[in-house]
């Protein structure tokens, strides 16, 4: 590793996605480009003061700067998936993730449930938006909105669940450029959220609980008499499931079966993947469907699973490019500050993949930290290396303190 460093690698996948974004002025590409490195180059804590200190320009530049509302994150993060997730099964996978912060003045502040916590607690809520790619298991975000608060929802007369599937709906044109299917976890299994999903053209991937009512489709032949043809026979027992109306398949530690199914709850017919765990027993399964009922129960199993790499986007950017770390209480600064640092690791992961080194956030972090203030100091003590000379101790330099993937 020499001057061409990943620094600079990440700068050029940052510059390059750029491009695909219309209308950015100069003095915006300046100070975003500039932005976008320090989310990965400041060590500590990632906020308008740590960026005046770390950057290019004042506290005050920054702060006005990211109250851009017309910047398409949406347009930059599709350039990055597209170039860097190389599979043929791809799938928008939607997920909430709740973020810390206090005070009174800060938008849509309310109680929303931490999955980390295992409870409600007083924040802001976020729901990402990623593609994940099946084949190769990875997943990169195309963007974040904030979820409103309780009190915003009453008033606008709409659940959450509603909120959520009104979103995707509203900008369902550009989310079906990258895949017409929407994975998501049990919580988005509700008729309330499939029926609008399905009505604008998206499949729905998620999973039922475990006392879901599901029943077989008929094997009888239509009549020919006036009335609704039936369209299922009794309830699925799965305790002891009718393995002569299943295909079977062997999973990952466990056995996995695939039927078409009626759903009680969504008023449709679904395509079912039933998993058992090996140990046998009965009384413990898992069931996850699609909408889509040409789909094969392995395929089912294998997007769902793929599902938790966005949890992964959100853990990395809550750790190391500081997710939760936004000094402001305007709607606008927040919603580009999420977004950054969610693109901060989908940038991460572009570069490390072009240099083709394994993927760490943290010894990532640490070689553009390193490479950031080594350059540094050359520009501010207005020095002119001998380049010979330092290419031999910079991949010392830059690797310092960076571990093993």
């Amino acid at each position: 590793m020499t001057r061409e460093s990943i620094l600079m690698q990440y700068q050029s996948e940052s510059l390059e996605a750029l491009k695909s974004v219309a209308n950015i002025r100069k003095p915006f590409e300046k100070v975003f480009m500039d932005a976008m490195k320090l989310f990965m180059a400041i060590p500590g804590r990632i906020n308008f003061l740590q960026m005046g200190r770390y950057g290019k320009f004042s506290e005050q530049t920054y702060r006005n700067h990211f109250e851009n509302e017309s910047f398409d994150w949406f347009s930059f993060n599709e350039h990055l998936a597209g170039k860097h997730l190389s599979g043929s099964r791809k799938a928008l996978v939607v997920d909430p993730s709740y973020i810390p912060k206090s005070g009174k003045k800060t938008p849509w502040t309310g109680y929303f449930w931490s999955g980390c916590a295992g409870e409600y607690k007083r924040g802001l809520e976020i729901m990402g938006i990623g593609v994940i790619d099946v084949d190769n298991r990875e997943c990169m975000t195309l963007g974040s909105v904030q979820t409103p608060d309780a009190k915003t929802l009453d008033n606008m007369d709409r659940s959450l669940v509603d909120w959520y599937a009104g979103y995707l709906v509203k900008g369902r044109e550009r989310l079906q450029r990258v895949s017409d299917i929407v994975v998501a976890d049990a919580f988005f299994s509700k008729s309330t959220f499939v029926t609008p999903m399905c009505d604008s053209g998206f499949h729905v991937i998620s999973r039922f609980r475990n006392d879901a009512v599901l029943f077989y489709p008929t094997t009888e032949k239509p009549t020919g008499r006036r009335g609704r043809p039936k369209l299922y026979d009794g309830p699925v027992d799965f305790s002891r499931i009718d393995t002569s109306r299943c295909t079977e398949h062997e999973a990952d530690k466990g056995k996995l079966y695939g039927l078409k199914a009626w759903s009680k709850a969504l008023k449709r017919m679904v395509s079912l993947a039933v998993w058992y765990p090996d140990e046998g027993r009965t009384d413990k399964w898992q069931l996850y469907f699609s909408t889509d009922r040409t789909q094969s129960a392995v395929d089912i199993l294998e997007y769902y699973r793929t599902r938790f790499q966005l949890e992964f986007c959100f853990r990395d950017s809550k750790q190391y490019a500081g997710i939760t770390n936004c000094q402001s209480t305007d709607f606008r600064k927040l919603a580009f500050h999420f977004n950054a640092s969610l693109t901060a690791i989908n940038l991460a992961k572009a570069a490390c993949k072009r240099m083709g080194i394994p993927y760490s956030i943290s010894s990532c972090k640490s070689m553009i930290h390193n490479a950031y203030m080594l350059e540094r100091f050359i520009c501010v003590f207005g020095i002119r290396p001998d380049t010979t000379l330092i290419d031999k101790i910079f991949k010392e330099l830059i690797l310092f303190t960076a571990r093993a993937a």
